[in-house]
């Protein structure tokens, strides 16, 4: 007897990633094949595993795009062959969604599903523009419509007169025929004042909200040239949004702003810069990779029992260590009576959480620091090891050898540079202005940006420069570009805040 497949039918949320649900979450991670829409953010596709067959199905206005009965046979057909199937349909899948006609299709073919419901763009859009749906000043009622009927019916069979009399109206998929919708509105009784917004790609970090009246929100959406997707909310709660704006408020929206480190570093930063309602686009200047062989490591870690130190100079540098430490079948134990210091707060918690102390940790985040705190110690003779990336910088090794200490430097990991095709997108972007801020948080990125940037320098002189320190901004400096940020205490954190204070200060 053949296994038989599940399909699940999942709401991915209006766009803002941290909206999905966590059934959403753990019902993909354990999908085989995923089919997803044009509304779906890509990024909710990091909880598929790797192995995972993933399948572009998006329908866009203006677009020809795999049509509604090959979708519904291609769900089918992986089902039948016995694997899990996860439907990732923008918002909820019930609602607007043509959920209930897939799940139709799958009950007459027997096959298994399950219903994800999703957070709709109807409340949540509104909301990210400060917009409430009721109120109880204002409307205790609210309907949600489309505004993209079936294009094959004679007429509408919205039930125009009543909808004239419900305190808050949501179009969805309404921008094509809003003028329309609004004049039905109009010849249905309600009062062309009546307050009226559009929003577009609602709580995604580039949302565009314009507000009117009824008998101007088309033309003003015209005007200023907003294209789907965008929902219209219609009712006095709209006023309300002079005062509940919060999304579009914080100090950084509508700022683009490039991360340039490694992928596997970037969420952090990533995520403080959303918080604060940046638009971030990732460009990793590096990939972090394993060196391309691991002997001198492995010899090291042979002979840890010799080492009076251990120097840390990036987490990078202790997970890529203690990983290879378990790969040769050793563990903490072999560390013990050798001393620890590490470059940065960051370091230090990534060694403490192997259950080691850290002997030694800086004020200043930098090789510098590590130096002048050797001042105090003698450390003639003893022998140090460092863990770190190929081709760091060579102050660190060199000026503890001339204090008479034996130095071991072994590469546990290194960089490889990002792909031409994101190149050359974000040099095009670049060129026209597109970008706010463009940050770096090491001088190995600045070097590698610099490598493969034609025309750097002109290009650069178009954004704001943020450095996470002075060490990361001197080979921008080496060739006459001066950041206009660069952090006093080099932590992302601090980044971050400088970067809010810099736009505070222009408003």
């Amino acid at each position: 007897m053949n296994k038989k497949g599940i399909v699940y039918l999942i709401g991915a949320g209006p766009g803002d990633p941290g909206l999905f649900t966590i059934k959403g979450q753990e019902y993909l991670a354990k999908a085989d094949v995923i089919v997803y829409d044009y509304l779906v953010n890509p990024e909710i596709l990091k909880y598929a595993k790797e192995e995972a067959e993933i399948i572009y199905a998006g329908k866009q206005t203006g677009t020809k795009e795999m049509p509604q009965e090959e979708i519904n046979q291609l769900l089918v057909e992986r089902a039948k062959e016995g694997r899990i199937v996860a439907r990732l349909k923008g918002g909820d899948p019930f609602i607007f969604g043509r959920g209930g006609e897939e799940a139709e299709v799958l009950y007459e073919h027997g096959i298994p599903f399950e219903v994800v419901p999703g957070v709709t763009s109807a409340s949540a859009v509104p909301a990210y523009a400060g917009i409430p749906l009721t109120h109880r000043d204002f409307t205790s009622s609210f309907a949600v419509v489309t505004g993209h009927e079936d294009p094959s019916k004679e007429e509408s069979n919205l039930p125009w007169e009543a909808l004239a009399k419900i305190g808050t109206v949501v179009f969805l998929m309404g921008v094509g025929k809003i003028k329309e919708s609004m004049k039905k509105l109009i010849e249905s009784g309600k009062s062309p004042k009546t307050p009226a917004a559009i929003i577009s790609w609602g709580t995604f970090p580039n949302q565009r909200t314009a507000k009117g009246s009824i008998e101007t929100i088309g033309e003003i959406a015209k005007q200023r040239g907003i294209k789907p997707p965008a929902i219209i909310v219609v009712g006095e709660v709209v006023n309300l949004r002079e005062k509940l704006n919060w999304f579009e408020s914080k100090p950084l929206f509508g700022k683009k702003i490039i991360v340039t480190r490694a992928k596997k570093q970037a969420s952090y930063l990533v995520n403080l810069l959303e918080e604060q309602g940046a638009e971030v686009i990732e460009f990793p200047m590096i990939d972090i990779v394993p060196p391309q062989n691991w002997n001198d490591v492995d010899r090291a870690i042979e002979m840890l029992h010799i080492y009076n130190w251990i120097i840390f100079t990036s987490v990078n540098g202790v997970e890529f260590f203690f990983k290879r430490l378990r790969e040769t079948k050793k563990d903490i134990r072999e560390l013990k009576g050798i001393n620890i210091a590490t470059i940065g707060e960051k370091t230090a918690k990534a060694v403490e959480n192997y259950g080691l102390t850290v002997n030694m940790l800086p004020d200043e985040y930098k090789a510098e620091g590590i130096i002048e705190s050797f001042e105090k110690s003698d450390i003639k003779g003893k022998k140090i090891l460092i863990p770190r990336a190929k081709d760091a910088r060579e102050i660190l090794p060199h000026e503890l050898q001339k204090k008479g200490a034996e130095i071991h430097v072994v590469t546990v990991y290194e960089t490889k540079k990002p792909e031409p095709e994101k190149v050359k997108e974000i040099k095009e972007m670049l060129n026209r202005g597109a970008i706010d801020v463009v940050t770096f948080a090491s001088s190995g990125t600045v070097r590698n940006f610099l490598s493969i940037i034609p025309k750097y320098k002109e290009l650069l002189l178009k954004s704001t420069i943020a450095c996470i320190g002075p060490i990361t901004a001197k080979p921008l400096r080496d060739i006459g570009i001066e950041p206009q940020i660069i952090c006093n205490k080099y932590t992302i954190e601090e980044l971050v805040r400088e970067i809010v204070a810099y736009f505070q200060m222009k408003i």
